[in-house]
């Protein structure tokens, strides 16, 4: 009996001893396919295999992204969407573009509706804890649009005290509204097109927002004026436009990178800007 239950412990243990074995070579291909599968994951190769560059953006903001009737169709064009158009072509696959609201930008990035967003972003801190960011590509300064009539009354941020003052909603500028004016009340609607058209009927008397847009609707409206100087007081990170890309895009950050400084020492950028401006009628 002793005999048998040693052979029968002996058995135990081998087959231990040989699942152990299975299990661990099991677990080394197991980790070794993980790290080949987190390989083919990147999000440069997961576009690749795609096809397609989805972009995110908000098509309401000349000269940075715009609708117009191009050839009878309508088109969403402006610099931002020539800068995705070069990351397209560096990928080697189709641009397509997406239209939404610019509050949503961010949340479609986290949910993979899109690859990437472009839309005049400024990569706040706030921003950076969801999204992954390229370098800056473009900084404005900011600007106020009043009406002409008003343009001796109201000279900068600070002689805008307890009035209703308007921007788009989710932009940086609705923060600069809120924060560095006192007792504003404030006023966020989608679109800078629409604030306008409520300050005209007068529920708005100003609307803040950056200064390429506040020129493009001076350019377009000779009942308006810019406040140039406005006295807003803003971080390095809510000067510039930059990228957003989803957290963990190390590969497509380092390649939108490449996009962007190529474009700037060619001075592509800042020829964008002019055919985006010259396009606005």
């Amino acid at each position: 009996m002793k005999k048998g239950l040693f052979k029968k412990i002996i058995g135990t243990v081998l087959a231990s001893t040989f699942l152990f074995t299975l299990v661990s070579c099991g677990g080394e291909a197991n980790k070794g396919a993980s790290a080949d599968g987190e390989k083919a994951k990147s999000k440069v190769q997961e576009i690749k295999d795609k096809g397609v560059l989805t972009l995110g953006t908000s098509a309401n903001y000349p000269p940075y992204e715009f609708h117009k009737n191009i050839d009878g169709k309508d088109t969403i064009i402006g610099f931002d969407i020539e800068i995705a158009k070069e990351i397209a072509k560096e990928l080697g696959v189709k641009l397509e573009i997406t239209d939404m609201k610019f509050e949503s930008l961010v949340a479609s990035l986290q949910t993979g509706t899109v690859d990437m967003v472009i839309a005049g972003m400024n990569p706040t801190e706030e921003r950076q804890k969801s999204v992954d960011f390229s370098n800056i590509y473009y900084t404005a300064e900011h600007g106020i649009i009043i009406l002409n009539k008003d343009k001796d009354k109201y000279t900068n941020k600070d002689s805008l005290k307890g009035k209703t003052v308007g921007a788009q909603k989710g932009t940086i500028q609705e923060g600069l509204a809120k924060e560095q004016i006192s007792d504003v009340k404030f006023k966020g609607l989608n679109t800078v097109s629409d604030l306008i058209m409520d300050m005209r009927v007068g529920n708005v008397d100003a609307v803040v927002c950056e200064l390429p847009v506040a020129e493009y609707n001076l350019k377009k409206n000779n009942d308006l004026h810019v406040i140039t100087d406005t006295g807003f007081k803003v971080d390095e990170a809510e000067k510039g436009s930059a990228i957003a890309m989803p957290k963990g895009s190390g590969d497509l950050v380092d390649l939108v990178n490449k996009v962007i400084k190529k474009l700037a020492d060619e001075g592509k950028i800042d020829k964008f800007i002019v055919e985006a401006n010259e396009l606005i009628n």
